[in-house]
């Protein structure tokens, strides 16, 4: 278990405001730190050249903060960040047109096959954050908890967690005024989305959307929808929460960092960077610098700075493993 005391107060205070976008309380819940057993980055020298980083939107926002960062360690380094989704990693590595490939789920099979296929191994995970992908509804509704039964009726058209369809706020909520016959507005992500897959496969047993789900570009417009429709519903990552929208428990469990770590709540996971890196050879110096940077202390409390959850030191060993 990681020591959750926190390390200064500003962090402390700004995960414990969105603690409680999250439980829809004025409940401080917790407070998330960095592992004070990260180690902090050290700079090197000769670090120069060009990086393109090409992939998942969940994860774009934490590619430009790091981008920055790695810019201001090192002026002569010139990083392109593109997220439009995480299927765009993949053949961006095996075309070679990105040396970084962002990826809020794991790479499939085919994929991976396809990158083998151009070189001759597989590509490289390294997991670089935690986020809790959540179910957002607007901060007025008074629902506060969804099973995956019903997160599955609502949001698909199969029903393969065993429920039935559900379209308005009535069959989840109960007999209440102003909601009984209130539609429920569906707001997703396009199929080149990580999350669009991630939510497709855990919350819905890999079963079909319903037509009628609004597909957003970004994880930004799912959140800005819901927010600005009473009757709306959506899912993204936690990092994408604002004060217009409130994260649902699922199955009685809030999407919290502690839960998350525990595999308590449902839809739990890593987010990762893919890289080209031929087995027995360490990374180039541009890559590996960054990789090492993003797994740093300063990396992770830059995770915490965006709303996601940071990695045990544990997990960081044994990423950093990989880069050599």
């Amino acid at each position: 278990m990681l020591n959750l005391k926190p390390k200064n107060i500003l962090t402390g205070l700004m995960i414990g405001l969105v603690a409680q976008f999250l439980s829809g309380t004025v409940v401080l819940a917790e407070v998330v730190t960095v592992d004070p057993a990260t180690p902090a980055y050290e700079k090197t020298g000769g670090v120069s050249g060009n990086l393109n980083s090409v992939g998942s939107d969940t994860l774009n926002n934490l590619m430009a903060y790091w981008s920055e960062d790695y810019k201001t360690l090192y002026p002569n380094v010139n990083i392109q960040v593109e997220g439009k989704g995480s299927s765009t990693a993949p053949p961006a590595l095996t075309q070679g047109t990105s040396q970084l490939g962002p990826m809020s789920r794991e790479m499939k099979a085919e994929e991976a096959d396809a990158f083998e296929k151009a070189y001759g191994y597989k590509p490289t995970p390294i997991r670089v954050a935690i986020d809790a992908l959540a179910v957002f509804v607007h901060k007025d509704n008074p629902i506060k908890n969804l099973n995956l039964k019903d997160v599955d009726g609502i949001f698909s058209s199969t029903f393969k967690q065993g429920g039935a369809d559900i379209r308005t706020w009535g069959a989840v909520l109960g007999p209440k005024p102003g909601w009984t016959n209130k539609p429920i507005t569906l707001y997703g992500r396009n199929s080149a989305s990580g999350t669009y897959g991630y939510f497709k496969e855990k919350a819905m047993k890999k079963g079909d959307y319903k037509s009628t789900v609004k597909e957003q570009p970004g994880s930004s417009a799912v959140v800005q929808g819901v927010g600005s429709d009473l009757g709306g519903i959506g899912y993204s990552g936690i990092g994408y929460v604002t004060s217009e929208v409130k994260a649902l428990k699922l199955n009685t469990v809030e999407p919290t960092y502690e839960n998350c770590l525990k595999g308590k709540y449902p839809l739990g996971r890593y987010l990762y960077i893919y890289v080209n890196k031929k087995p027995g050879e360490p990374l180039d110096s541009l890559q590996r610098e960054f990789l090492k940077m993003v797994l740093s202390k300063q990396g992770q409390e830059t995770v915490v700075k965006d709303g996601y959850f940071p990695l045990p030191a544990d997990v960081i060993n044994q990423e950093l493993a990989k880069l050599s």
